[in-house]
This record gives C-alpha cells, sequence and structure tokens, in this order.
C-alpha cells in the first residue's frame, strides 16, 4: 500500500515540477448609452475569459485562453463562444517559434491587428530581428476579425449570428495572410528605431481580391519628445485589375514638465481615397477611427490632439480632438454623410474625454463620454449631434 502512495505521489508531483502552471479568469463588462440628439440607445457587452499557462522546461511555454461573451444591442441578446490567444512558443537562443493562434500588428497598427491562426519565426541579428509568419483567417470569429474587404464580406460582418446556420454566419472571411518583417531596436546617437514590412494578404473565397503592402515607419526621441513617421504602399488586384493605394501616420509625442505624468500628443493620419488610376486604401482588418464616429478609415484622414494626465496613483484622465476629413466623394458613406454629397470633404469633429480609475493592479474602471459634431464641417452641417456615454470594468482574478 505504501509503495502504491509513493508511485501516485511521485505521479502527481512530478509533472508539477516540470511544468510551473498559472491560471486566471478575466471578467469585462462594458455598457454604454448612444445616440442623436435626444435619441439614444442602450449597449452592453459582458465576457468571462478564463486563461491557463504552462512554462515547459526553461524553452517552451505553452497558453490557452477562450471566453464566452454576451451582447445587448438593439434590444436583442446575443451570447458568444469564442477561442482567444492559444499558442505555443518555443523559445532558443537568438530567437523563437511561435505556432497556434496569436496576436499579431503591422508596424502602423491599421492594416492587420488581431488574432490569427499560424505561425511565426523570429531571428535576432547583430543588424536587427527578422521575423516571417502565416496565418489563416477563416476559423476566426467574423466580429473579433473585423475583415470584409468586398461588399459581400461586410454583409455577412453584419448578418446575424445563427446557431442554425452557425458555419455562415459565425466564421471571418477566408484569406491566407503572409509577412516578413525586419526591427532594429537602435541605431544611432539617437536611437531611431526601424521596422520594415512586406505583407500580403490572398483572397481564399472565390472574389479574387488580393493586395500587399509595404510599410514603413520611424521612432525617434529628441529630448522630451517622441517621434513616430511612417507610411504604407498598397498593391490591390481585383478580379484582375490591378489598383494603387497609400495610407500615411505621423504623430509627435511630449512629456510635459509636470509635477504629475503628463504627456500631449498631436497626430495625423491619412488613408488614401479613390480617383483615376488608385483605389482608396483597404487595410485587411477594418480598425475604426474615432470613439464615437468609429469611422471605417478607408478615404479618411484624421487629425487628433490627445492629453493623458496621470492626477493621483489610482486617477488618471484623458482627453481628446479629433477632426475628420474626407479624401474623395465616393468612398466614405457612413454617418452623417451620403455618397452622393458634393463638393463637401469636412465631416466635423469628435470629443471625448475618459476618467481612468485603477486601486489595484487587477481591477480597473474607465468611465468615457463625448460628442461628434457634424456642425464643425461642411460635408452635413446641420446633421443631428451623435454622442456617446460608456463604463468598462475589468477585474482580473489570478
Amino acid at each position: 500500500m505504501k509503495k502504491h502512495l509513493k508511485l501516485l505521489c511521485i505521479f502527481l508531483i512530478f509533472p508539477a515540477m516540470i511544468w510551473a502552471v498559472d491560471f486566471g479568469v478575466i471578467l469585462d463588462q462594458r455598457a454604454g448609452y448612444a445616440g442623436f440628439e435626444n435619441d439614444g440607445k442602450a449597449d452592453y457587452t459582458g465576457g468571462l475569459f478564463p486563461r491557463f499557462t504552462a512554462h515547459l522546461g526553461d524553452e517552451g511555454v505553452l497558453y490557452v485562453s477562450a471566453g464566452i461573451y454576451m451582447e445587448y444591442e438593439d434590444e436583442n441578446w446575443k451570447f458568444v463562444p469564442e477561442l482567444l490567444r492559444t499558442d505555443f512558443i518555443w523559445l532558443f537562443d537568438y530567437g523563437d517559434l511561435r505556432i497556434g493562434r496569436m496576436y499579431y500588428t503591422d508596424p502602423l497598427g491599421f492594416i492587420a491587428e488581431g488574432l490569427f491562426d499560424g505561425a511565426r519565426f523570429s531571428y535576432n541579428t547583430a543588424l536587427g530581428t527578422l521575423s516571417a509568419g502565416a496565418w489563416y483567417t477563416g476559423l476566426l470569429y467574423k466580429k473579433r476579425a473585423g475583415i470584409y474587404m468586398t461588399g459581400d464580406e461586410l454583409q455577412s460582418y453584419n448578418a446575424k449570428l445563427d446557431y442554425g446556420d452557425f458555419y455562415n454566419t459565425y466564421f471571418a472571411p477566408r484569406r491566407l495572410v503572409s509577412a516578413l518583417e525586419w526591427e532594429h531596436p537602435g541605431l544611432g546617437a539617437v536611437s531611431v528605431i526601424p521596422k520594415l514590412s512586406l505583407l500580403g494578404q490572398f483572397d481564399l473565397t472565390g472574389n479574387s481580391l488580393h493586395s500587399q503592402y509595404l510599410t514603413g515607419k520611424l521612432t525617434f526621441p529628441v529630448n522630451a519628445f517622441l517621434f513616430d513617421l511612417g507610411g504604407s504602399f498598397e498593391l490591390i488586384q481585383n478580379s484582375g485589375d490591378q489598383e494603387t493605394a497609400f495610407a500615411a501616420e505621423l504623430r509627435a509625442a511630449w512629456i510635459l514638465p509636470t509635477s504629475f505624468a503628463s504627456r500631449l500628443s498631436l497626430s495625423g493620419r491619412y488613408f488614401g481615397g479613390a480617383g483615376a488610376n488608385r483605389s482608396a486604401f483597404l487595410p485587411l482588418t477594418v480598425k475604426s477611427q474615432g470613439f464615437i464616429l468609429k469611422a471605417n478609415p478607408s478615404g479618411i484622414s484624421m487629425i487628433s490632439l490627445d492629453c493623458l494626465a496621470r492626477l493621483h496613483r489610482t486617477f488618471s484622465l484623458g482627453f481628446s480632438s479629433s477632426y475628420f476629413i474626407r479624401n474623395d466623394l465616393q468612398t466614405y458613406s457612413n454617418y452623417p454623410i451620403s455618397s452622393g454629397a458634393d463638393g463637401a470633404y469636412l465631416l466635423g469633429n469628435e470629443f471625448f474625454g475618459r476618467l481612468f480609475w485603477s486601486p489595484f493592479s487587477d481591477l480597473s474602471a474607465i468611465l468615457g463620454c463625448g460628442i461628434f459634431l457634424p456642425s464643425m464641417g461642411n460635408a452635413a452641417p446641420n446633421a443631428d449631434n451623435y454622442w456617446r456615454a460608456e463604463l468598462n470594468l475589468v477585474l482580473s482574478l489570478y
């Protein structure tokens, strides 16, 4: 009997000695109220996201996370299960290999950002870090992926999740994504950080919309300032026709000489519009611009002034002002502009403020509110103002 107990103890304890295991759960709740003038609607998103991490010796790390969340919008409830980041990382002397469902973003953060299924290999050299990756998008939840490059994909994206037709209403469009990248941690006396990327996406749905992006970004500090400068040149193949597009970003941040930590930043983003022999810039994943307007970036320019101040150990205050401009008269057709507006490029200005409260490392709350004013533009100066207020609570249980 004692022999059997010893064997049982060895069986239970030995794997724990090899694996350093960590469990956790995140509770994320967001409630909002938004509308035009005096007409508002409530919305809610809440989720439970467990995670598991296992360190396999000194070289391997296994991370598994999933979630189920519910949404309330337009007086309807929706429950969605989802596999989130789930990958295995093998670390070696000069780099790492990552396999599974992983987070990826391009150097600018607005071409491809989010979870992708595949593999990525990174190799560290004296000249910088080289990486190569390939991913598939067809197994992702469509709302999380945010991929709709064609009209049919946008229609599928907006279709309600139907468990009776789960295959056709849950998954994102089927696309193959590949990327080659180079990054250096710091060049020259001012430690310039360069990033270069060659990314391509290939349509597997039969619509024959492919695109490639050559992207570069420079980040460099100058005393209390930090500058970012980047751009992307895009080639688009659409049913045999080839077009070009361009996007760019410029940002300057200033660490203010105040008694409390504060930062002021001015940024501009340009997403090319349609014209002769060119297309509106078309990203793989749509990252909406603005807290309230949430504009599809294609054919849009945005100038933003942001301020963030940490007033106390637990309190921070943020404020942003963003002005939106159309780069052509056809691409952008969201509120409050219709595609038929003639000669009107200035959409208006958005103001949004946020209060951050984090009394503990595992608890945070964000209260935000703001308004979009089309009267500050000439595209629809008589349109109703669009406003929003929201509260987000996040609790991490370890």
